[in-house]
């Protein structure tokens, strides 16, 4: 394989169209439509909010919670394993393809999910999850490969500004599907959501194959030649674990992303159920307000990026992460609908920004000279899918336990204090 051409332009919006492909999942099935979806028809007058699955009771959204939370934990004990094959036999790409169309196709049958067939439908939630995970793994892999150390902010907030304006596109398509079922001469009151589902499959299966046909293949690496499957794995793990071991801004890095990846995280993924419960928005309004968070984030990731490159990533992310500690403890105390739509702007401006600077201080972190990149970037992202099944564990027993959601947000504050404080140890390193 000839070598990458680093800040090929073709190439990275090639790269960013993955990013345009899959948050639409992110934004329909985990924040929006099918959050809103999902609580509305397992919330039935004879049981109140109370669901059975496999004949055990659940409060439904600490039950769509714990399916997350099951799916993010999976995934996170795999990963290093999967990343580390694909590195060691050069199936970088064929890996991805592989999770895209499993996530895409569990989207698809999400379009048969009723409360009838709330199993299945969950199984088929859990399934898109683990699909979008691993694909979000193999993508960010190939940052370090594409972009020179000096372009990676740039070209992450890139890869980040296309996913918004992708998931936003789709979203309004979907919106008016749910909106105006009329027009589509539909009367079934739950089949324009379902079609949402499908078309989300459709579009993230549909526009990955940009990436995939033009994403260079990475061959296979050196360690471990000769030695079995099982030994190259073990080879490849020990190897990229040694490299860890001896870069402490990684060390370093990598808990306080961890803690304030909890906040962030299952933030995300709750604030649609959140203000359903709380202010009992419906439908529209959430699902406005959500798009109202992703057209912000777009000018949020470039500003976030902006900004560190007078002043770096690392006093940034500290910045973000006290604003996103006001967010949660502003929403304990939220009890009008103007109160939420000016979280939700605020939420907007700081989520583009954190996640996109995240990934590329990570990426920057990371030797220059190094090419099995997708074992490198499954400890960042086995570390932020561990802080997912905290955060939504943690969030949704509190709930379980004290019925009370409010609670459960306040209690998010306590994990970015903690990645907070975990960042200062980060300000004497010059290079993030």
């Amino acid at each position: 394989m000839s070598v990458i051409q680093k800040n090929n332009k073709k190439l990275i919006r090639s790269w960013a169209m993955f990013d345009w492909a899959n948050s639409a999942y992110n934004l329909v099935i985990t924040s929006t439509i099918f959050p809103v979806y999902y609580t509305t028809i397992t919330n039935t007058k004879e049981h109140g909010d109370v669901v059975r699955f496999f004949g055990i009771e659940f409060v439904n959204t600490a039950l769509s919670n714990f399916a997350l939370a099951v799916a993010y934990l999976v995934m996170a004990l795999t990963l290093p394993f999967i990343s580390s094959y694909a590195d060691a036999n050069g199936k970088k790409k064929q890996i991805m393809k592989f999770f895209t169309t499993a996530g895409a196709i569990a989207c698809m049958g999400l379009f048969f999910f009723k409360l009838e067939t709330l199993e299945i439908g969950i199984i088929c939630f859990v399934i898109a999850a683990m699909g979008y995970i691993g694909g979000v793994l193999f993508n960010n892999s190939y940052l370090p490969l594409i972009a020179s150390v000096d372009q990676q902010d740039k070209v992450s907030a890139q890869g980040f500004s296309y996913g918004y304006v992708g998931c936003v596109t789709l979203q309004i398509l979907c919106f008016i599907v749910v909106l105006k079922p009329e027009w589509f001469g539909i009367s079934d009151p739950s089949l324009p959501a379902r079609i949402s589902f499908l078309m989300v499959g459709v579009w993230w299966l549909g526009f990955s194959l940009i990436p995939f046909k033009y994403l260079p293949h990475i061959p296979a690496t050196r360690k471990g030649e000769g030695l079995s499957l099982v030994e190259k794995v073990k080879a490849e793990i020990t190897s990229v674990w040694r490299h860890i071991q001896q870069i402490p801004e990684i060390k370093k890095f990598l808990p306080a992303f961890f803690f304030y990846s909890i906040g962030v995280q299952t933030l995300m993924i709750v604030a649609s159920a959140f203000g359903e419960k709380v202010l009992h928005l419906g439908a529209t309004k959430l699902i406005g307000t959500i798009l109202l968070i992703q057209l912000v984030a777009i000018a949020g990731a470039f500003i976030m990026s902006a900004i560190s490159a007078r002043i770096g990533n690392v006093k940034v992310l500290m910045l973000v992460v006290v604003i996103w500690i006001s967010i949660c403890i502003s929403a304990y105390f939220l009890t009008t609908e103007i109160q939420f739509y000016i979280l939700a702007a605020l939420v907007g401006l700081v989520m583009g920004g954190i996640q996109s600077l995240s990934r590329s201080t990570f990426s920057k972190l990371i030797p220059e000279d190094i090419q099995d990149t997708t074992a490198f970037f499954s400890f960042y992202d086995v570390t932020e899918k561990i802080a997912i099944v905290v955060g939504l564990f943690s969030f949704a027993m509190i709930e379980q336990i004290t019925h009370n959601i409010r609670y459960s947000a306040l209690s998010l504050s306590l994990f970015f204090i903690i990645g907070l404080l975990l960042l200062v140890r980060l300000l004497r390193y010059n290079k993030s």
